[in-house]
């Protein structure tokens, strides 16, 4: 265990200790006072629309053992009541937050696998952090938990793990490079560049930029990238000799690669050299980029030289972070595919393959894709093209962009097969009406949408 002490804090904060005492440990953080557990370390944090640092006093009611506020008063009386606590005062909770994690990470010797991408990240994560965890104990992020606070957080949950698998998120220039600078990855993983954020960022090229920036400080172990991408593809051969690159990939000739591949509606099948040992590899989760984050799996696990079965073993029993590609089967015969947390081009066209993949009566429940900026239109146009291509039996479109998606699945599709809401609270009336047994229901979308609300009232009412 490497907990750190009050004087640690002080240190890399230039805090103020107002009470307290700086041999004592902090070994767990929190900066939610309704989770907060006995003996947590309570870090204050000021948002747009709300400011942490004024709950501290609860925060202390509730168990914490410590807490860093930033412009507070505090009055001697209630010091006085709280000797027996550490009240700490710093000029930034949030820098604070990023020295303590900062420091907390330099303290482990230990291979850090950072990941990032436009889509896919967060079931890059979870695959790969069940390969490693088939020999090492291992530390992931849990759920979305990829900025500028969930990435320190998770570093802080550091105890006595062999190795951490952090997702890292972002919209804008220098987003990557203030995680990356926490974080100190020795491995460094890029699944895609596509077009999420390409309103806040200008171009894919700028995307690529962005994602880069995981690469900055010391040199790395490994870095792996999917060389079916094409600006991936052509980073690889501009670079080659520049890192230690390991490639996976379908299309392009890659370090690791899958062949015959048999997709299936829940799951899929691919051989796959690992270990330079052929194997038939199975996915249990329908969709053909589901395989591209097992080569990912693979890789990993070959550069951390773990053995071949547990690689396998990682790939076939991982599970989903919930929201993406859940897959719910009611009672009523229904199917719902819930991938309703985050939606772009790239995510849109994965959804709906799989969902054509499906025999059944296919509807796809689809929302706007947000921060697209002035390529809102034409991306929207795109995914309509999508449907299309994907013959899918009917479309139900909702928000503000979404009426484009509609608009070109209306030139080649029956007509009475697609629907456009402006309101979303009229979806679960419409499916209640429309839906039939067997029918296969995606809901894809930005997460600002809503859909997973949606999705729950739909469970609620269709598992009565």
């Amino acid at each position: 265990m490497k907990d750190l002490s009050i004087k640690n804090i002080l240190e890399v904060t230039k805090g103020k200790l107002l009470v307290g005492n700086e041999e004592n440990i902090c070994k767990s953080y929190s900066k939610d006072t309704r989770t907060i557990k006995d003996g947590d370390c309570y870090i204050g944090i000021k948002g747009e629309n709300f400011d942490g640092n004024i709950f501290w006093e609860k925060a202390l009611e509730n168990g914490a053992s410590t807490v860093i506020v930033q412009n507070v008063e505090i009055e001697n009386e209630k010091l006085k009541k709280w000797t027996d606590k550490n009240i700490i005062k710093v000029e930034n909770t949030l820098e604070a937050l990023y020295n303590i994690a900062r420091y907390k990470r330099n303290l482990y010797n230990i291979p850090v696998i950072a990941i990032t991408g436009s889509v896919g990240k967060t079931s890059t994560k979870d695959i790969v952090a069940n390969v490693v965890a088939k020999k090492y104990k291992t530390l992931k992020t849990e759920g979305n938990n990829n900025n500028n606070i969930g990435l320190p957080f998770t570093i802080l949950r550091m105890q006595d793990e062999e190795v951490a698998v952090l997702e890292m998120g972002m919209n804008h220039f220098g987003e990557i490079s203030l995680l990356a600078s926490i974080a100190n990855p020795t491995i460094c993983i890029i699944t895609n560049i596509g077009t999420s954020h390409i309103g806040n960022l200008g171009s894919r090229e700028n995307i690529l930029k962005a994602k880069l920036e995981i690469l900055e400080g010391s040199k790395k172990q490994a870095v792996i990238i999917n060389n079916d991408n094409d600006l991936l593809h052509k980073w690889y051969e501009e670079n080659k000799e520049n890192y230690n690159i390991k490639t996976y990939g379908i299309k392009e000739k890659s370090n690791v690669m899958a062949k015959e591949i048999k997709l299936e509606e829940n799951n899929s099948t691919f051989t796959c050299k690992i270990n330079d040992e052929e194997e038939k590899i199975k996915v249990p989760v329908g969709g053909e980029h589901f395989i591209l984050n097992a080569l990912c799996g693979i890789t990993v696990g070959e550069v951390l030289e773990i053995e071949k079965d547990k690689i396998k073993a990682g790939i076939e029993s991982f599970e989903l972070t919930k929201k993406r590609m859940d897959i719910i089967e009611l009672k009523n015969g229904i199917k719902i595919i819930n991938d309703a947390y985050n939606a772009s081009l790239e995510s849109m066209k994965a959804s709906l393959k799989v969902l054509s993949e499906y025999k059944e009566r296919k509807i796809a429940v689809l929302g706007d894709m947000f921060e697209l900026g002035e390529f809102s239109e034409e991306l929207h146009k795109k995914v309509g093209e999508e449907v299309v291509k994907n013959k899918i039996d009917i479309l139900i479109a909702c928000g503000e962009n979404a009426t484009y998606i509609a608009d070109v699945a209306k030139e080649k599709m029956n007509k009475e097969n697609i629907y456009y809401l402006e309101n979303k609270e009229e979806i679960e009336p419409l499916l209640e009406k429309i839906a039939k047994k067997d029918d296969v229901i995606l809901f894809k979308a930005s997460n600002g949408m809503g859909f997973y609300k949606i999705v729950e009232r739909l469970v609620e009412s269709w598992e009565k």
